[in-house]
């Protein structure tokens, strides 16, 4: 499987691991971790989102799980060979099991979003069998720091089912993303994130292409410093 090239790193793939896409892309642009110091990626994949927070934040120590061994030894490798290795860390590990004695002033996941069914591809990533969006969202609320914040991103039918399941462990919604996959289209997805503090909410539309592939103005900015475009 050809690696998918970034300006600053690569991101090698394999055929048991869920790929680069769009939403894992978003989600690493989108979050607001410039002020994050010790971060945590539940369910790394091939390392893409903790890359991109590795480049957008020098100063952060970022821990990267994941359930499954071949996906943990895909990252090891794509961190290895970044810029920023010395800086990530990744794990074989069960995050419902997991523990730290430090809390985390920063999480974040590209949940399974689907429930359990008869589809036999990318399972563990897509299907909510390990990892339920409640399991996710207890076990974040006991590793996230008090002034933390952490943030997801899934399809906008979901939206308010989690936000509903974060508020019955205490997390506020501070921040909202509506992302529409094409401009006067149907609204995709959300990233939402949470705290423990309540704040304003700060909500932002965000369009993906313009017209059929042909990307907006708006995600040609968000990524101008990751996707390769021609360079």
């Amino acid at each position: 499987m050809k690696p998918f090239r970034f300006q600053k790193f690569d991101i090698l793939q394999h055929k048991n691991v869920f790929r680069v896409g769009t939403d894992g892309v978003l989600l690493g642009a989108l979050c607001k971790v410039e002020n994050a110091q010790k971060i945590l990626e539940v369910g790394t994949g091939t390392g893409l989102i903790s890359l991109m927070l590795a480049q957008r934040n020098a100063n952060a120590e970022i821990t990267a799980l994941d359930l499954n061994d071949d996906a943990v030894k895909l990252a090891q490798e794509n961190f290895k060979n970044s810029p920023f290795s010395e800086r990530l860390h990744v794990f074989h590990q069960d995050f419902k099991t997991f523990e730290s004695q430090e809390k985390f002033d920063f999480v974040v996941c590209n949940p399974p979003f689907f429930e359990e069914n008869n589809s036999v591809k990318d399972v563990l990533a897509r299907q909510q069998i390990e990892l339920t969006f409640r399991d996710l969202i207890e076990k974040v609320s006991v590793i996230l720091s008090p002034e933390g914040v952490f943030s997801v991103i899934i399809p906008s039918e979901s939206a308010l089912e989690f936000e509903n399941f974060a508020h019955e462990v205490g997390f506020y919604l501070v921040r909202k993303v509506n992302v529409f996959g094409i401009e006067n289209g149907a609204l995709k997805r959300n990233v939402l994130e949470f705290s423990k503090k309540k704040s304003t909410l700060e909500i932002l539309d965000f369009t993906i292409e313009k017209s059929p592939r042909k990307y907006s103005d708006q995600y040609l900015e968000l990524t101008k410093e990751f996707h390769v475009f021609g360079k």
